[in-house]
């Protein structure tokens, strides 16, 4: 602030600043209280008070409307961050948060209420051919089998090839990840594949930082006993080779004696003998400063996930974010979750939830919540989100009973699918990357400081677009607005972006995993003649739906009052 009124000869009739959370919500508040000629945008993409409110263990949604807000952040310490976020909030001239659910919950903590909508995106990348990104799977499955093989040496007696990789990852915060919804589901889910007598396992992987000392003996010397006896395998494979080729050089066939040497024998049964243990796998990869009050380990010795032989669901618990120099699973997170087949994030408090958004974008699965600003995006933005790989839990409307049920349902549903059925699957989720790409999310920004202007500066702008008042109003009207009452939305199917469709229900079962997912949205629409038979169609009404952007509108000749509580 002080930068900018002090270089006035810089300022142009027409900037504007567009300030992200409370940490530069003092600048915010100075240009204001200076009356500096600078329309702002001020975006909270989570309340601070709600972070807080969250982690203590509170029935948040249900009592939103009750807090006192100075007691509770007072209570907590934070008062005075509290009042630079409301004040931030109240000053500018556009307030935005990145969720509908992050604006509910704004307008009763900030006590105003937003005045729009302005959702994450990702960098989307598209491959030039579908079969890229399923190749880029398999190559990625295949070391995070390695890391299993060593792992669970000794007990590895489930098929890797009928297995399944669950995983949650992110900031350790036991609550509000649902990483307790998780483990409690995942324990449920073992106890149905049990009693159902099913060929699946699954290993869930739960990937935290935590407070460790060191990593586990028993975890790196599964690593290193697989890589001896991968050793010795390859060194005997290649004398093999060679000696077969010689024998049949001579034009004699190789006897039994030939192919493998007694030394070998002897040599590969030591390897095998040193996968025998007498102890269970080990849940945790690390030596934790805190074992016995770590609430993760807690959760999971309390359900009994120990890894026995009979149980169908493993877990691994690996308190450290993933990077290729990992001594136990060398992957970088990207390359983890490409090799994942479902991505379970059922959050109690997650303003928008980048880790399921990446996964589509990267064609994983994955399970959400209602709660989650991305998986209310994404249940207004899709008919049918499950049969595009978005799984959507329940956390507002169910009781905690409900939601785990719920969860265990579909995870269970996503166990019993066959491989083709998955393929398919991965196909659709890998085409909505075209609704989180930045080139369609950032037209929100544009028209969110569009609105900023036209409050900051009205008779500039009636200037300006004389001639053209027609393209003024559309982008007047283009600001996706936000609305108390979800419910007058949900009615004529107003989705986060305004539009008045939802991306339909995929027409082919199982839908062709032939169809390439490319910048042009209308391949997400079309039936496919190879797999129904039925000539290729597009619904026109939901595309051009879709190109439209005939946006609702938030009111451009707002001005945020001057208070004594702003």
């Amino acid at each position: 602030s002080k930068t900018l009124e002090s270089n006035p000869q810089h300022l142009q009739p027409a900037i504007i600043a567009h300030f992200h959370e409370w940490l530069a919500g003092v600048a915010l508040v100075l240009i204001r209280k200076r009356s500096l000629n600078i329309s702002t945008v001020f975006t909270t993409h989570a309340t601070l008070l709600g972070r807080y409110l969250c982690a203590g263990d509170v029935d948040f949604y249900n009592n939103l409307k009750h807090f006192d807000v100075d007691h509770e952040a007072g209570k907590r310490g934070i008062y005075h961050r509290y009042c630079i976020e409301r004040a931030a909030a109240h000053c500018a001239d556009v307030f935005t948060t990145v969720s509908h659910i992050t604006a509910y919950e704004a307008e009763w903590l900030l006590k105003r209420k937003p005045d729009g909508i302005l959702p994450n995106g990702l960098s989307v990348v598209k491959f030039s051919a579908l079969h890229e990104f399923q190749n880029l799977h398999a190559k990625s499955k295949e070391k995070i089998h390695e890391f299993v093989r060593g792992h669970f040496y000794g007990h590895s007696d489930f098929d890797l090839d009928n297995t399944i990789y669950f995983f949650t990852a992110g900031r350790y915060e036991f609550r509000n990840k649902g990483v307790d919804m998780f483990i409690e589901a995942l324990a449920r889910l073992n106890a149905r594949l049990k009693s159902s007598g099913s060929s699946v396992t699954v290993v869930a992987f739960i990937i935290m930082p935590a407070r460790t000392l060191s990593y586990s003996v028993e975890a790196l010397k599964g690593q290193a006993v697989m890589k001896q006896l991968r050793d010795t395998v390859t060194e005997i494979q290649n004398s093999i080779g060679a000696r077969i080729f010689e024998i049949a050089a001579t034009g004699k066939l190789p006897t039994q004696e030939d192919i493998m040497h007694d030394e070998e024998q002897v040599l590969l049964k030591r390897r095998i003998f040193a996968l025998k243990r007498d102890a269970l796998p080990p849940i945790v990869t690390h030596n934790m400063q805190d074992d016995s009050h770590d609430p993760i380990l807690n959760q999971i010795r309390q359900v009994q996930l120990f890894n026995r032989h009979e149980d169908k669901v493993k877990v691994v618990f690996h308190p450290e974010f993933l990077n290729a120099n990992n001594p136990l699973l060398s992957m970088d997170y990207e390359e983890f979750v490409r090799g994942c087949h479902l991505g379970v994030f059922p959050s109690y408090y997650e303003p928008w939830g980048y880790t399921p958004a990446e996964c589509t974008v990267m064609g994983v699965p994955s399970i959400t919540s209602n709660l989650a600003g991305f998986g209310c995006f994404m249940d207004e933005m899709i008919s049918h989100p499950q049969d595009y790989g978005i799984y959507i839990v329940d956390r507002r409307l169910k009781s905690v009973e409900e939601s785990v049920n719920q969860l265990t349902d579909q995870m269970l549903e996503f166990c019993l699918k066959s491989r083709r059925q998955r393929i398919n699957q991965r196909n659709r989720t890998e085409r909505l990357s075209d609704l989180l790409d930045w080139k369609r999310m950032g037209l929100e920004y544009i028209k969110a400081r569009w609105v900023a202007v036209r409050r900051k500066w009205p008779e500039l702008i009636h200037q300006l677009d004389g001639e053209d008042s027609e393209n003024e109003n559309d982008i007047e009207g283009g600001f996706t607005g936000y609305e108390t009452d979800r419910e007058s939305n949900r009615g004529d199917d107003l989705d986060q972006l305004g539009y008045h469709v939802k991306v339909p229900r995929p027409a082919s079962a199982p839908g062709s995993p032939k169809i390439r997912g490319i910048d042009d949205l209308d391949l997400m629409f079309r039936d496919d003649e190879e797999d129904t038979g039925k000539p290729k169609r597009r619904d026109s009404t939901v595309i051009n739906g879709l190109k439209a952007m005939s946006l609702k509108g938030a009111d451009p000749d707002y001005v945020p009052p001057v208070t004594s509580e702003s």
